[in-house]
Formats: structure tokens, C-alpha cells, sequence
């Protein structure tokens, strides 16, 4: 583990040649995610009893146990991870990550979320030139070559990442602004290197901190549902979960247009929560 200097990280807007850096981070982060959703959804009672019964027809066709049991398992686990690609990626959007991020890049990218750090010990965060060079033959492989449309570029929200001296620690998806006063921040991945540093926690706290002074008064997140260290990180932060406590009128309200993403047989694979600004 590496010993992170809080005060020098700076969270900008992502940019062009940030992207692949930003995937491979994504990927890293949501590395045994996707596992982990489809074994809670294949040990749930109803699932378990449609695979025997699909098992104990299959038995009277397939001399053999072993297949028999097996098939059916194989092909759901299959169909599970043709039909869950979403929830690895941008939680709670139905954009792939790898869309999310080839049509956010583009706006005001010398935008910066504030670093209170950087406040508490006097120092100024500054940004170096990124340590790998882009080569003209890299930067044509690594671009996207479709054109991206203002309406899809909006649609697709805000991407910020946490950089120092140039290289990039962790990053922070924010979905577009398609309800007054309400944001959504669909992934914080900080890199394996930095994690339990606070890296994850500057970039909840910049980004609450910057759609507060932009009037929003509501954040929701959605974590995968077998995540305890996830729910464990929001809840720390001052986040609830839906359906927990008793919500007054209004929030009830508010809360019903936020659900949490279901898989197979309508079996939820994320937690919602929510924090008041």
C-alpha cells in the first residue's frame, strides 16, 4: 500500500486521454462483482427450486446425475452474464460503462471538484503532464471514431478523476441532471493501490460538496447487493437505505422513483441509497 498525500490530489474532469486509464480502473474495481451478483441470484429459494425441477426432468432424459444438475446451472450462469453487464459498470443506469465513458469526456475539462485537504494544510494541488505519452498511432487506436451528440454526451452525465503528479488514483461517476434538486453517483472505483487512504471518501465528499453549491438537495448511490464493503463506505458517510427508518410523506415520494436494478426473476442486485444535502 501506498502512502497517499490527500492535499495533492486534484479531481478533474475526465478527458481524452484519460479514457482507457478510466476503463481499466473501472475494470479493476468491479473485478469478482459480477460473480458475486450471480451466485446471490442462483442461491435464492425460488431459483433453486426452478434448477431442480429442471434438473429432475432433465434426469429422466440424461443418464447421468452430474449433467443432469449441471446443464441447467451452466446455461443460467450464461444467461445471467449476457443479461448483467450493466451491473458491473455504472450502477443504477442503463448505459454500459464503456458508453458512459466514451461520451462523457467532452465539456469544460479543466473543471475541478474543490479539495478541502487541500485547505486544511495550505497547499495549492497541481496537475503534471500524465507519465505515459500517447504516441500519434495510440491515440488513433485509443479514440473513439463515432461522433457523439450533444443530446447523448448530456444523457451520459459527468466523469471525474482523482489525479496526482499526473496520475490517475480513482474516479467518480455522476449521472446527468434528469431531476431537479436530485444527483446519482453511479461508481467510485479508487485504485487497488490507494484504497483506505480516504481517496474514495474525498471524491464522495468534493462531489457532495460541488452539486450543494449547485442547489441539489438529495444524492442517491446504488451498491451491489452482496457488497458489505460498500454499504459499510456510504453508511459511513452519512448515507441511509431505502425502506429503513421511517420517511416522512415527501420522502416517500421522492424515494419511490429511485429502485433498485433487478436480474433474473426479478431478484434486486443493488441496494439504494440516499443522502440529504
Amino acid at each position: 500500500m501506498v502512502r497517499l498525500e490527500l492535499d495533492k490530489v486534484v479531481m478533474r474532469r475526465m478527458k481524452e486521454d484519460d479514457i482507457e486509464m478510466v476503463k481499466a480502473l473501472i475494470k479493476e474495481g468491479c473485478e469478482g462483482t459480477e460473480n458475486r451478483l450471480i451466485l446471490h441470484v442462483l442461491t435464492r429459494p425460488l431459483c433453486l427450486f426452478i434448477l431442480a425441477v429442471i434438473s429432475s426432468v432433465l434426469r429422466c432424459l440424461v443418464h447421468s446425475f452430474i449433467l443432469a444438475l449441471a446443464i441447467p446451472v451452466f446455461l443460467l450462469i450464461i444467461f445471467l452474464k449476457i443479461t448483467m453487464p450493466r451491473s458491473t459498470g455504472v450502477l443504477g443506469s442503463s448505459r454500459p460503462y464503456w458508453d458512459y465513458v466514451g461520451s462523457s469526456y467532452r465539456g469544460t475539462q479543466d473543471e475541478t471538484l474543490p479539495n478541502p485537504f487541500s485547505r486544511i494544510s495550505g497547499k495549492t494541488p497541481g496537475t503534471k503532464k500524465p507519465r505515459r505519452k500517447i504516441t500519434p498511432k495510440d491515440k488513433d487506436k485509443e479514440l473513439p471514431t463515432e461522433n457523439v451528440s450533444p443530446e447523448r454526451e448530456q444523457e451520459a452525465g459527468l466523469v471525474w478523476v482523482a489525479d496526482c503528479d499526473g496520475e490517475i488514483l480513482g474516479c467518480i461517476f455522476r449521472e446527468s441532471e434528469k431531476r431537479a434538486d436530485i444527483r446519482r453517483i453511479c461508481r467510485v472505483v479508487a485504485g487497488s493501490w490507494y484504497r483506505r487512504e480516504g481517496l474514495g471518501r474525498l471524491l464522495v465528499h468534493s462531489l457532495e460538496q460541488r452539486e450543494m453549491e449547485a442547489g441539489a438537495l438529495r444524492v442517491y448511490t446504488h451498491v451491489p447487493f452482496p457488497s458489505k464493503l460498500g454499504e459499510a463506505f456510504f453508511r459511513k458517510l452519512g448515507y441511509r437505505q431505502i425502506g429503513e427508518g421511517t420517511d416522512d410523506e415527501e420522502d416517500f415520494e421522492k424515494n419511490k422513483l429511485e429502485t433498485p436494478e433487478r436480474g433474473f426473476l426479478g431478484h434486486p442486485l443493488t441496494k439504494v441509497f440516499y443522502k440529504d444535502l
